[in-house]
């Protein structure tokens, strides 16, 4: 299957966000692509920098982003994951993953279950806890495992889609470095960002596809100077091998991954079959004493 991310920075305002979005699943489409991936929030700037009761209003239009968003998949006749800012109720609100059929239908959708609150990752003001579980959405290309973001660090997540069929692992994401940590501790963050993720992969036998956000994104409550999204959007495979890195710049990438992979992967190394069941009942506490 030929996959697609699309890696951007975020251009100012909505309309031409989505003007630049569709520039790029346009280029995508004409690589091949059955699948695009966009990153998290794609449609705005990263809000959650700070906590603004205004930015709810961003998700006011939510059902007609659904509409949007829908006549795009169709258009192109691609799989479509966005990530969008859901307004389910007045004062409920989600951070949500909406997948589209090629012909526009909403396949499913994802709610982000794990939610940071980190200076400059506000996100528990924002969203709500998903309370869709994890469950992988049926599409024409597969079963597919979303997750987003802060879900990535979370072995438990990814295991959960795997044992439910997931065939494949997808994060939209947000996720960046200040720019007055030291550059040693820039590569420490974004190395562990990249490993825990080629772990999940190659735990699972899964193939897995991360797509980040790139460039400054400045901090409007003047708290702090802002966020350096770091891009590094990547594929990997079953074994975790990397198929295809970005860098720190825009980019559009299609990627044809092998997968029929995680078949022969999980017969020489059956991770599955030998899961100990029996001893993990001790998984769901917050803490052992």
């Amino acid at each position: 299957m030929k996959i697609g991310m699309i890696q951007l920075s975020f251009t100012g305002e909505k309309s031409s966000m989505r003007e630049e979005t569709i520039a790029k699943i346009t280029e995508a489409k004409a690589k091949g692509a059955e699948l695009i991936i966009l990153q998290e929030l794609h449609e705005n700037h990263y809000f959650c920098q700070s906590e603004n009761v205004d930015n709810f209003d961003l998700a006011d239009d939510f059902e007609e982003t659904l509409v949007f968003w829908a006549k795009v998949a169709k258009e192109y006749a691609v799989v479509l994951v966005t990530s969008l800012f859901e307004k389910r109720a007045i004062g409920l609100y989600h951070n949500t993953a909406v997948v589209f059929e090629k012909d526009g239908t909403i396949a499913g959708k994802y709610r982000k279950m794990h939610i940071p609150d980190d200076p400059g990752f506000y996100e528990k003001f924002y969203f709500t806890p998903g309370d869709l579980g994890f469950e992988p959405i049926d599409t024409s290309v597969g079963k597919l495992g979303v997750l987003i973001c802060w879900d990535q660090w979370y072995p438990e997540a990814a295991r959960l889609m795997a044992l439910k069929g997931a065939e494949i692992l997808l994060y939209p994401t947000a996720i960046g470095w200040f720019d007055e940590d030291s550059q040693e501790e820039k590569e420490r963050q974004l190395d562990a960002w990249g490993t825990v993720q080629r772990g999940h992969a190659i735990a699972n036998a899964l193939p897995l596809v991360a797509v980040n956000r790139v460039g400054f994104e400045k901090d409007d409550s003047g708290v702090m100077s802002g966020i350096s999204f770091w891009g590094n959007s990547f594929i990997v495979g079953a074994q975790g091998e990397y198929l295809h890195r970005c860098g720190q710049q825009a980019e559009v990438a299609v990627v044809e991954v092998d997968m029929q992979k995680a078949e022969e992967t999980r017969r020489i190394w059956p991770f599955l079959r030998d899961r100990r069941i029996d001893a993990y009942d001790k998984i769901t506490k917050r803490f052992i004493d």
